[in-house]
Protein backbone atom coordinates (compact mmCIF):
# COMPACT_ATOMS: atom_id res chain seq x y z
CA UNK A 1 0.00 0.00 0.00
CA UNK A 2 1.60 2.96 -1.38
CA UNK A 3 0.23 6.16 0.21
CA UNK A 4 1.00 9.44 -2.26
CA UNK A 5 -1.02 11.44 -0.95
CA UNK A 6 -1.03 13.88 2.36
CA UNK A 7 -3.59 11.64 3.94
CA UNK A 8 -3.07 10.34 7.46
CA UNK A 9 -2.73 6.21 7.63
CA UNK A 10 -5.57 5.85 10.28
CA UNK A 11 -5.17 1.60 11.20
CA UNK A 12 -8.75 0.80 12.61
CA UNK A 13 -8.48 -2.43 15.02
CA UNK A 14 -12.23 -4.23 16.02
CA UNK A 15 -12.98 -7.48 17.41
CA UNK A 16 -11.12 -8.65 19.72
CA UNK A 17 -10.86 -11.90 22.76
CA UNK A 18 -13.86 -10.48 24.96
CA UNK A 19 -17.17 -10.67 25.58
CA UNK A 20 -17.70 -7.12 23.80
CA UNK A 21 -16.16 -8.62 20.50
CA UNK A 22 -19.83 -8.10 18.73
CA UNK A 23 -20.27 -4.60 20.43
CA UNK A 24 -17.26 -3.92 19.03
CA UNK A 25 -18.17 -4.47 15.24
CA UNK A 26 -20.82 -2.56 15.68
CA UNK A 27 -19.34 0.40 17.21
CA UNK A 28 -16.10 -0.14 14.22
CA UNK A 29 -19.09 -0.03 11.80
CA UNK A 30 -20.00 3.55 12.34
CA UNK A 31 -16.38 5.19 12.73
CA UNK A 32 -15.51 3.55 9.43
CA UNK A 33 -18.55 5.10 7.75
CA UNK A 34 -17.60 8.53 9.36
CA UNK A 35 -13.55 8.52 8.41
CA UNK A 36 -13.40 11.11 5.89
CA UNK A 37 -11.83 9.25 2.80
CA UNK A 38 -10.68 12.49 1.47
CA UNK A 39 -8.78 13.00 4.55
CA UNK A 40 -7.43 9.30 5.73
CA UNK A 41 -6.09 6.16 4.33
CA UNK A 42 -8.05 3.56 6.16
CA UNK A 43 -6.04 -0.36 7.41
CA UNK A 44 -9.11 -2.34 8.55
CA UNK A 45 -7.92 -4.85 10.95
CA UNK A 46 -9.69 -7.42 12.22
CA UNK A 47 -9.35 -9.58 15.55
CA UNK A 48 -11.01 -12.51 16.31
CA UNK A 49 -12.10 -14.30 19.11
CA UNK A 50 -8.97 -16.55 19.31
CA UNK A 51 -6.51 -13.43 18.99
CA UNK A 52 -5.78 -13.43 15.37
CA UNK A 53 -5.36 -9.91 13.59
CA UNK A 54 -6.52 -10.22 9.98
CA UNK A 55 -6.25 -7.63 7.48
CA UNK A 56 -8.34 -6.77 3.70
CA UNK A 57 -9.85 -3.56 2.63
CA UNK A 58 -12.91 -4.60 3.51
CA UNK A 59 -12.29 -6.62 6.79
CA UNK A 60 -15.10 -5.57 8.96
CA UNK A 61 -17.84 -7.03 6.36
CA UNK A 62 -15.59 -10.17 6.01
CA UNK A 63 -16.19 -10.61 10.17
CA UNK A 64 -19.86 -9.86 10.20
CA UNK A 65 -20.37 -12.22 7.09
CA UNK A 66 -18.19 -15.31 8.67
CA UNK A 67 -15.98 -14.68 5.60
CA UNK A 68 -12.56 -14.64 7.47
CA UNK A 69 -10.77 -16.92 4.90
CA UNK A 70 -10.83 -14.18 2.27
CA UNK A 71 -8.54 -11.87 4.98
CA UNK A 72 -4.85 -12.09 5.42
CA UNK A 73 -3.32 -12.89 8.80
CA UNK A 74 -1.65 -9.07 9.58
CA UNK A 75 0.30 -7.68 12.89
CA UNK A 76 2.07 -4.86 14.09
CA UNK A 77 5.41 -5.01 15.39
CA UNK A 78 6.34 -3.90 18.69
CA UNK A 79 9.68 -2.47 17.18
CA UNK A 80 9.57 1.50 16.63
CA UNK A 81 11.86 0.96 13.83
CA UNK A 82 9.71 -1.19 11.96
CA UNK A 83 6.40 1.24 11.62
CA UNK A 84 3.13 -0.28 10.09
CA UNK A 85 1.21 -3.05 9.05
CA UNK A 86 2.69 -6.67 7.82
CA UNK A 87 1.01 -9.05 6.40
CA UNK A 88 1.79 -12.87 7.24
CA UNK A 89 2.22 -15.13 4.26
CA UNK A 90 3.59 -18.76 3.05
CA UNK A 91 5.83 -19.48 1.25
CA UNK A 92 7.94 -22.10 0.27
CA UNK A 93 6.82 -23.75 3.57
CA UNK A 94 8.07 -20.42 5.66
CA UNK A 95 5.80 -17.76 6.97
CA UNK A 96 7.17 -14.72 5.74
CA UNK A 97 6.50 -11.12 7.39
CA UNK A 98 5.60 -8.58 4.13
CA UNK A 99 5.10 -4.91 4.94
CA UNK A 100 1.61 -3.34 3.81
CA UNK A 101 1.53 -0.08 4.84
CA UNK A 102 2.87 2.66 7.86
CA UNK A 103 0.49 3.67 10.35
CA UNK A 104 -0.25 7.21 11.42
CA UNK A 105 -2.64 6.59 14.09
CA UNK A 106 -4.22 3.39 15.79
CA UNK A 107 -8.40 3.63 16.30
CA UNK A 108 -8.54 1.08 18.97
CA UNK A 109 -12.51 0.41 18.67
CA UNK A 110 -11.61 -2.84 21.44
CA UNK A 111 -14.51 -3.17 24.02
CA UNK A 112 -13.49 -4.52 27.28
CA UNK A 113 -10.60 -7.19 27.72
CA UNK A 114 -7.14 -6.90 25.86
CA UNK A 115 -8.76 -3.73 24.37
CA UNK A 116 -9.65 -1.35 27.14
CA UNK A 117 -7.20 -2.74 29.69
CA UNK A 118 -3.88 -1.00 28.93
CA UNK A 119 -3.04 -4.37 27.18
CA UNK A 120 -2.96 -3.46 23.03
CA UNK A 121 -1.98 0.33 24.24
CA UNK A 122 1.34 -1.23 25.57
CA UNK A 123 1.85 -2.43 22.17
CA UNK A 124 1.37 0.87 20.60
CA UNK A 125 3.51 2.06 22.77
CA UNK A 126 6.02 0.08 22.08
CA UNK A 127 5.64 0.61 18.87
CA UNK A 128 6.01 4.38 19.36
CA UNK A 129 2.50 4.98 17.39
CA UNK A 130 0.23 7.87 18.02
CA UNK A 131 -3.40 6.24 19.07
CA UNK A 132 -6.33 6.97 20.09
CA UNK A 133 -7.66 7.16 23.86
CA UNK A 134 -6.34 6.58 27.17
CA UNK A 135 -2.60 5.01 28.02
CA UNK A 136 -1.73 2.28 29.67
CA UNK A 137 -2.21 3.09 33.28
CA UNK A 138 -5.65 5.02 32.40
CA UNK A 139 -6.86 2.22 30.74
CA UNK A 140 -5.89 -0.51 32.91
CA UNK A 141 -7.18 1.45 36.11
CA UNK A 142 -10.39 2.33 34.41
CA UNK A 143 -10.53 -1.35 33.54
CA UNK A 144 -10.84 -2.94 37.11
CA UNK A 145 -13.50 -1.86 38.67
CA UNK A 146 -12.06 -2.88 42.14
CA UNK A 147 -8.82 -0.76 41.34
CA UNK A 148 -11.02 2.09 39.98
CA UNK A 149 -12.94 2.62 43.18
CA UNK A 150 -9.75 3.08 45.07
CA UNK A 151 -8.29 5.52 43.25
CA UNK A 152 -11.91 7.29 43.47
CA UNK A 153 -11.64 7.05 46.88
CA UNK A 154 -8.46 8.23 47.19
CA UNK A 155 -9.19 11.30 45.10
CA UNK A 156 -12.44 12.03 47.60
CA UNK A 157 -14.68 11.14 44.89
CA UNK A 158 -17.66 9.53 45.97
CA UNK A 159 -18.50 5.79 45.09
CA UNK A 160 -20.99 3.08 46.66
CA UNK A 161 -19.54 0.27 48.95
CA UNK A 162 -17.94 -2.82 47.83
CA UNK A 163 -15.72 -5.71 48.05
CA UNK A 164 -13.46 -8.12 45.78
CA UNK A 165 -13.41 -11.26 45.58
CA UNK A 166 -11.24 -13.75 43.35
CA UNK A 167 -12.71 -16.38 41.21
CA UNK A 168 -10.21 -18.82 43.54
CA UNK A 169 -12.39 -17.89 47.20
CA UNK A 170 -15.71 -18.75 44.93
CA UNK A 171 -14.39 -21.90 44.21
CA UNK A 172 -13.07 -22.70 47.42
CA UNK A 173 -15.30 -21.55 50.29
CA UNK A 174 -18.57 -19.51 47.83
CA UNK A 175 -20.53 -19.93 51.20
CA UNK A 176 -17.73 -17.68 53.08
CA UNK A 177 -17.64 -15.22 50.27
CA UNK A 178 -21.50 -14.39 50.43
CA UNK A 179 -20.90 -14.21 54.18
CA UNK A 180 -18.62 -11.69 53.80
CA UNK A 181 -20.32 -9.95 50.92
CA UNK A 182 -23.43 -9.72 52.83
CA UNK A 183 -21.76 -7.63 55.23
CA UNK A 184 -21.03 -4.95 52.43
CA UNK A 185 -24.66 -3.77 52.60
CA UNK A 186 -28.28 -5.09 52.84
CA UNK A 187 -29.41 -6.53 49.52
CA UNK A 188 -29.68 -5.74 46.62
CA UNK A 189 -25.72 -6.42 45.83
CA UNK A 190 -24.76 -5.95 42.41
CA UNK A 191 -21.98 -8.46 41.48
CA UNK A 192 -19.62 -7.79 38.39
CA UNK A 193 -16.80 -8.86 36.41
CA UNK A 194 -14.01 -6.74 37.82
CA UNK A 195 -12.78 -6.20 33.60
CA UNK A 196 -15.33 -6.21 31.48
CA UNK A 197 -17.81 -3.92 30.28
CA UNK A 198 -21.38 -3.36 28.47
CA UNK A 199 -22.84 -5.15 31.42
CA UNK A 200 -21.86 -8.61 30.76
CA UNK A 201 -21.48 -11.09 33.68
CA UNK A 202 -23.47 -8.21 35.74
CA UNK A 203 -26.22 -9.42 37.98
CA UNK A 204 -28.43 -7.83 40.87
CA UNK A 205 -29.05 -9.88 43.60
CA UNK A 206 -31.94 -9.66 46.19
CA UNK A 207 -31.50 -12.46 47.87
CA UNK A 208 -28.35 -15.08 49.07
CA UNK A 209 -29.88 -17.67 46.34
CA UNK A 210 -29.01 -14.85 43.50
CA UNK A 211 -26.03 -14.33 45.13
CA UNK A 212 -24.93 -17.18 44.48
CA UNK A 213 -25.56 -17.65 40.94
CA UNK A 214 -24.21 -14.23 40.37
CA UNK A 215 -21.18 -14.73 41.79
CA UNK A 216 -20.14 -18.24 39.63
CA UNK A 217 -21.91 -16.22 36.52
CA UNK A 218 -19.20 -13.27 37.22
CA UNK A 219 -16.27 -16.07 38.30
CA UNK A 220 -16.70 -17.61 34.56
CA UNK A 221 -15.92 -14.04 32.75
CA UNK A 222 -12.55 -12.40 35.22
CA UNK A 223 -10.78 -14.28 38.27
CA UNK A 224 -11.35 -10.23 40.18
CA UNK A 225 -15.06 -10.35 41.19
CA UNK A 226 -16.72 -7.07 42.40
CA UNK A 227 -19.82 -6.84 44.79
CA UNK A 228 -21.12 -3.30 45.56
CA UNK A 229 -24.14 -2.19 47.38
CA UNK A 230 -27.18 -1.81 44.98
CA UNK A 231 -28.85 1.61 44.94
CA UNK A 232 -32.38 2.67 44.28
CA UNK A 233 -31.17 4.92 41.55
CA UNK A 234 -30.87 7.08 38.90
CA UNK A 235 -28.20 6.14 35.97
CA UNK A 236 -26.76 9.50 34.96
CA UNK A 237 -23.88 9.41 32.42
CA UNK A 238 -21.57 11.60 30.69
CA UNK A 239 -18.85 12.21 27.91
CA UNK A 240 -15.52 13.65 28.77
CA UNK A 241 -13.35 15.11 25.75
CA UNK A 242 -9.83 16.09 25.63
CA UNK A 243 -6.17 15.66 26.98
CA UNK A 244 -4.84 17.81 29.13
CA UNK A 245 -7.29 19.95 28.63
CA UNK A 246 -10.80 18.48 29.19
CA UNK A 247 -14.06 19.02 28.49
CA UNK A 248 -17.95 17.19 29.94
CA UNK A 249 -20.84 16.90 27.97
CA UNK A 250 -24.14 17.59 29.26
CA UNK A 251 -25.42 14.84 31.19
CA UNK A 252 -27.47 12.43 29.81
CA UNK A 253 -30.13 9.45 31.69
CA UNK A 254 -30.98 6.08 30.68
CA UNK A 255 -33.96 4.75 31.54
CA UNK A 256 -33.26 1.01 31.29
CA UNK A 257 -36.07 -1.43 29.97
CA UNK A 258 -34.67 -4.31 32.46
CA UNK A 259 -34.03 -3.93 35.81
CA UNK A 260 -30.96 -2.60 35.22
CA UNK A 261 -28.84 -1.46 32.61
CA UNK A 262 -28.14 -4.84 31.32
CA UNK A 263 -26.12 -6.45 28.51
CA UNK A 264 -29.78 -7.50 27.10
CA UNK A 265 -31.55 -3.97 27.79
CA UNK A 266 -28.36 -2.31 25.95
CA UNK A 267 -28.02 -4.08 23.00
CA UNK A 268 -31.82 -5.91 22.20
CA UNK A 269 -34.35 -4.23 23.97
CA UNK A 270 -35.68 -0.69 22.06
CA UNK A 271 -37.73 0.00 25.24
CA UNK A 272 -34.64 1.83 26.90
CA UNK A 273 -34.74 5.13 26.60
CA UNK A 274 -31.95 7.75 26.83
CA UNK A 275 -32.72 11.14 27.94
CA UNK A 276 -30.68 13.82 26.59
CA UNK A 277 -29.93 16.27 28.29
CA UNK A 278 -30.93 14.56 31.45
CA UNK A 279 -33.30 16.20 33.83
CA UNK A 280 -31.84 17.15 36.61
CA UNK A 281 -31.45 20.85 38.49
CA UNK A 282 -28.65 23.41 36.83
CA UNK A 283 -26.43 23.00 39.85
CA UNK A 284 -26.52 18.85 39.77
CA UNK A 285 -25.69 18.97 36.03
CA UNK A 286 -22.76 21.09 36.72
CA UNK A 287 -21.60 18.84 39.56
CA UNK A 288 -22.34 15.52 37.34
CA UNK A 289 -19.89 17.13 34.80
CA UNK A 290 -16.95 18.41 37.60
CA UNK A 291 -17.52 15.20 38.71
CA UNK A 292 -16.79 13.33 35.51
CA UNK A 293 -13.87 15.91 34.85
CA UNK A 294 -12.38 14.93 38.13
CA UNK A 295 -12.64 11.02 37.29
CA UNK A 296 -10.88 11.08 34.08
CA UNK A 297 -8.37 13.27 35.66
CA UNK A 298 -7.84 10.91 38.66
CA UNK A 299 -6.85 8.25 36.37
CA UNK A 300 -5.22 10.27 33.72
CA UNK A 301 -7.27 9.64 31.32
CA UNK A 302 -6.61 10.91 26.99
CA UNK A 303 -8.72 11.69 24.46
CA UNK A 304 -11.91 10.24 25.45
CA UNK A 305 -14.53 8.25 27.93
CA UNK A 306 -17.98 8.02 29.37
CA UNK A 307 -17.94 8.52 33.10
CA UNK A 308 -21.37 6.36 34.43
CA UNK A 309 -22.38 8.04 37.83
CA UNK A 310 -25.35 6.91 40.08
CA UNK A 311 -28.14 8.74 41.64
CA UNK A 312 -29.83 7.95 44.77
CA UNK A 313 -33.04 8.68 44.04
CA UNK A 314 -33.47 8.39 48.25
CA UNK A 315 -30.83 10.60 49.30
CA UNK A 316 -30.02 12.81 46.55
CA UNK A 317 -26.17 11.70 46.51
CA UNK A 318 -24.58 11.08 43.22
CA UNK A 319 -22.01 8.63 42.82
CA UNK A 320 -19.42 7.21 40.32
CA UNK A 321 -19.80 4.11 39.03
CA UNK A 322 -17.37 3.70 36.66
CA UNK A 323 -15.60 4.83 33.82
CA UNK A 324 -15.48 3.51 30.16
CA UNK A 325 -12.16 4.58 28.51
CA UNK A 326 -13.70 3.20 25.15
CA UNK A 327 -17.09 3.87 25.15
CA UNK A 328 -19.67 2.30 23.07
CA UNK A 329 -19.15 4.24 19.57
CA UNK A 330 -22.28 3.41 17.17
CA UNK A 331 -24.15 6.46 16.39
CA UNK A 332 -26.97 5.74 18.79
CA UNK A 333 -24.45 4.97 21.62
CA UNK A 334 -24.91 7.60 24.38
CA UNK A 335 -21.40 8.67 24.30
CA UNK A 336 -21.96 10.43 20.92
CA UNK A 337 -25.06 11.28 21.47
CA UNK A 338 -24.29 13.00 24.33
CA UNK A 339 -21.46 15.18 22.28
CA UNK A 340 -24.44 16.03 19.41
CA UNK A 341 -26.40 17.00 21.73
CA UNK A 342 -23.64 20.09 22.18
CA UNK A 343 -23.41 20.61 18.91
CA UNK A 344 -20.39 17.90 18.16
CA UNK A 345 -21.12 15.73 15.11
CA UNK A 346 -20.36 12.04 14.89
CA UNK A 347 -17.93 12.69 11.82
CA UNK A 348 -16.35 15.72 13.97
CA UNK A 349 -16.37 14.08 16.95
CA UNK A 350 -14.03 11.15 15.30
CA UNK A 351 -11.82 14.14 13.73
CA UNK A 352 -10.99 15.12 17.65
CA UNK A 353 -10.59 11.90 19.03
CA UNK A 354 -7.52 11.81 15.99
CA UNK A 355 -5.71 14.90 16.17
CA UNK A 356 -6.03 14.20 20.53
CA UNK A 357 -3.92 10.94 19.56
CA UNK A 358 -1.29 13.11 17.34
CA UNK A 359 -0.90 15.94 19.85
CA UNK A 360 -0.78 13.22 22.44
CA UNK A 361 2.25 11.34 20.93
CA UNK A 362 3.78 14.77 20.19
CA UNK A 363 4.36 15.83 23.90
CA UNK A 364 5.22 12.53 24.47
CA UNK A 365 7.80 12.84 22.35
CA UNK A 366 9.25 15.50 24.28
CA UNK A 367 10.43 12.84 26.32
CA UNK A 368 13.97 11.43 26.65
CA UNK A 369 15.01 8.31 26.92
CA UNK A 370 18.14 8.20 27.68
CA UNK A 371 20.41 9.65 30.89
CA UNK A 372 21.80 12.92 30.32
CA UNK A 373 24.37 14.34 32.92
CA UNK A 374 22.65 17.84 33.53
CA UNK A 375 25.50 20.66 33.42
CA UNK A 376 25.91 23.06 35.97
CA UNK A 377 27.41 26.74 35.80
CA UNK A 378 30.07 28.05 37.61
Amino acid sequence: MDNQTNKLRVAVLFGGVSGEHEISLLSARSILSALDPERYEVIQIGITHEGQWLYSENALDAFNEGKLHACTPATLLPDPTRNGIYLMKEEQSAELLHWLSSVDVVFPVLHGTFGEDGTIQGLLEMANVAYVGSGVVASAVGMDKGIFKDVMRAHNIPVVDWQVFTRQEVERNIEDVIAKAERIAPYPLFVKPANLGSSVGVSKCHNRDQLRLGLLDASRYDRRILVERGLNAREIEVSVLGNEEVDASVPGEIIPADEFYSYEAKYHDDRSQLLIPAPLEPELTEYARSLAIRTFKAIDGAGMARVDMLLDKEQGELFVNEINTIPGFTRISMYPKLWNAVGISYPELVNRLIELALTRKAEKAKNIYRYQRESKGK
